[in-house]
């Protein structure tokens, strides 16, 4: 297993060895001590499936109190990956990094606590599988709006391309006004 540091260095892209013959492929998605040598210490303790189709974008989202490291892999199709730091003390506050997680690469992400995340389903159908530290907490969700400008995502949609949105995705939060860590 490689761990890369991505240019928002706490962000890791995580590429397993795998191990593939006439029959398939088989790969370890997770071995604590593996990520805890990498400085992953993470304990997780829900794991969840989402399923989207071509053009769905889900997020950015966090949780301000409860945060949950997440770990990110795709299984069917490919999606456009992005985690934003929203810790107003970081010297990163405010910039994001974009990785293609697919189910042909095996990639997966570690998106640490401290940092909003989303995803722009590419495929025609993505299964998007992530690892959780923290269960989810509706009542500390936090969505920073996809477009906003300050954050400046380079989401990959085709010109004049508009995402299918959740109501709450399509009503998130500029980073300048959003409720962030310290």
């Amino acid at each position: 297993m490689q761990f890369e540091p991505t240019r928002l260095p706490e962000v890791v892209l995580i590429k397993p060895r795998v191990f593939g013959d006439a029959r398939g492929y088989f790969f370890e998605t997770w071995q604590q001590a593996r990520f805890a040598d990498a400085a992953i210490p993470a304990a997780f303790v829900q794991d969840n499936h989402s399923h989207s189709t071509q053009h769905t974008l889900r997020g950015l989202h966090y949780q301000i109190k409860q945060a949950q490291g997440k770990l990110i892999r795709v299984t069917r199709g490919e999606v456009f990956d992005v985690a934003v730091d929203v810790r107003r003390s970081s010297p990163r506050f405010g910039q994001w990094v974009g990785v293609t997680l697919s189910e042909t690469n095996h990639h997966m992400l570690w998106v640490p606590p401290g940092f909003a995340h989303g995803y722009l389903a590419i495929s025609e159908e993505v299964d998007f599988l992530y690892k959780c530290t923290e269960y989810y907490a509706p009542q500390h969700e936090r969505t920073i709006s996809w477009n906003d400008p300050q954050v400046g995502v380079h989401w990959p949609l085709a010109h004049g391309q508009a995402p299918i949105l959740s109501a709450k995705d399509a009503t998130g939060a500029v980073l300048a006004q959003a409720e962030v860590y310290p």
